[in-house]
């Protein structure tokens, strides 16, 4: 493989050989169904995702929540398996299932030994055409998806994280919690998510992808099956859905100070701004920034704040992009008295990566960071899997760790600086949680 990959939503049939000799192969179904597999030599298992580019910002008003909640019923039963037999489909054969929602779309998944693809793709699929949303299931499920907000709320670096993303994005949609507020859960009807279903899980929506040791064709021949047996009319042509735009959304910061006050011995504290699209060019270069600066044991963030001061136990930083908005963050968890101290440090370490640049230890450091995690995260088939389907769903082409080795290898320490200069000067929020004072970070965000 020589360069990133791209893929055509037109075009039918793709296969190339990736690093480590990896056969990928892409087939699109003339229904607009996608299945992409990787064949990864000498593997025995294979985790296998069933994607479906929907996620929270595409609900609307009277619809919050309903794609958390959605992902959480397809579990509850079809007209042919209950809740306990999809469960014991999985846990006889050593397997492993979930799903996740996120923000863009809404992946469940399996990882099991080669023998049981059959068996995976089989209740993947009954699950995903033929849930019945049943309503007693319904109401006992929206009990379950309460504990689970209430969980989250009892954990403040969670509270810190939604009041973060509101901060930043605003009242863009990506700003709102993934599995919505718990008056939203509380009102949400089996009409309103039954529509969801309806609009959303369709063959010109679905992405299958495997990684491990998986046959492709007979993978095609799999999923071709159990779709039209459970009465998907995949005769019908129809183009595989667009990928979502890759142009910046208008951002309005929401706030640029929320505390939460709760009495708890530390204050989990977020401050950050914009980042970077998931299709901007500069992405590498952030991956680069991120490690220098609050990336590991020897990032500019732990030493300054932890080794040095003793102000934290965990700190570090995160860069999450999307397909038309990013952010770039700081993480700390520190006594609620030094908080306004911890926050000082860290949007001062920034000022200071953007106005002197980094060194030449820093970013052969970084080099080595990232490429060796890249390798070492390659050795699990979710990770690969994981790829497949951000590289269809999100980015349009397939870079293999070739490619992404030779995209860092590319990024200067010049390029560092200047994307740090510009995070920079974007507007700063902060979400802090903790028993904290009205004015504890009065020296960065006066008035």
């Amino acid at each position: 493989m020589n360069g990133a990959v791209d893929f055509p939503l037109d075009q039918a049939e793709l296969s190339f050989r990736a690093a480590g000799d990896a056969l990928v192969r892409r087939t699109v179904l003339p229904s607009g169904v996608r299945i992409l597999s990787e064949q990864v030599p000498g593997a025995r298992s294979l985790t296998i995702g069933y994607w479906v580019a929907v996620g929270s910002r595409d609900e609307q008003p009277g619809h919050f929540g309903s794609t958390h909640f959605l992902e959480h019923l397809l579990f509850k039963g079809t007209p042919t398996r209950s809740a306990l037999d999809i469960a014991i489909s999985f846990d006889a054969v050593g397997g492993e299932h979930n799903a996740m929602t996120a923000k863009e779309y809404t992946c469940y998944y399996a990882k099991v030994q080669d023998r049981d693809l059959g068996m995976a793709i089989d209740v993947l699929t009954d699950m995903l055409t033929s849930s019945k949303l049943d309503s007693d299931e319904f109401e006992t499920e929206r009990g379950v998806i309460l504990e689970e907000l209430a969980m989250a709320d009892d954990d403040p670096a969670d509270v810190a994280n939604e009041r973060f993303f509101e901060a930043v994005l605003g009242k863009h949609p990506l700003g709102r919690p993934i599995g919505g507020s718990a008056d939203d859960i509380r009102g949400a009807t089996r009409t309103a998510v039954w529509e969801h279903y309806q609009a959303n899980y369709r063959p010109q929506d679905l992405v299958v992808t495997v990684a491990g040791a998986v046959d492709h064709d007979e993978l095609v021949a799999a999923v071709t099956r159990t779709l039209e047996r459970a009465g998907w009319d995949l005769s019908i042509v129809q183009t595989p859905v667009r990928r979502r735009g890759g142009l910046p959304a208008d951002i309005h910061q929401g706030q640029a100070l929320t505390i939460v006050k709760r009495p708890l011995e530390q204050a989990n504290l977020l401050l950050g701004m914009p980042g970077l699209l998931a299709t901007d060019d500069r992405r590498v270069t952030m991956s680069v920034l991120t490690s220098i600066f609050g990336g590991g044991m020897s990032s500019r963030l732990f030493q300054e704040v932890r080794e040095k001061r003793g102000l934290a136990y965990s700190v570090y930083s995160f860069a999450p992009g999307y397909s038309d908005a990013g952010l770039f963050g700081m993480y700390a968890g520190c006594t609620p008295a030094k908080a306004g101290q911890v926050a000082q440090l860290m949007l001062r370490e920034l000022h200071r990566l953007a106005a002197d640049g980094v060194t030449a230890d820093e970013m052969k450091r970084a080099s080595g960071q990232l490429s060796g995690a890249s390798a070492l995260a390659l050795e699990d088939s979710d990770t690969r899997m994981s790829r497949l389907g951000r590289s269809e769903i999100t980015l349009g082409e397939f870079a293999d760790l070739d490619e992404a080795l030779r995209r860092l290898a590319l990024v200067t320490a010049t390029d560092v600086q200047q994307l740090a200069a510009e995070l920079a000067s974007g507007p700063v929020s902060i979400s802090a949680v903790g028993a904290l004072e009205d004015d504890a970070f009065a020296a960065i965000l006066p008035g």
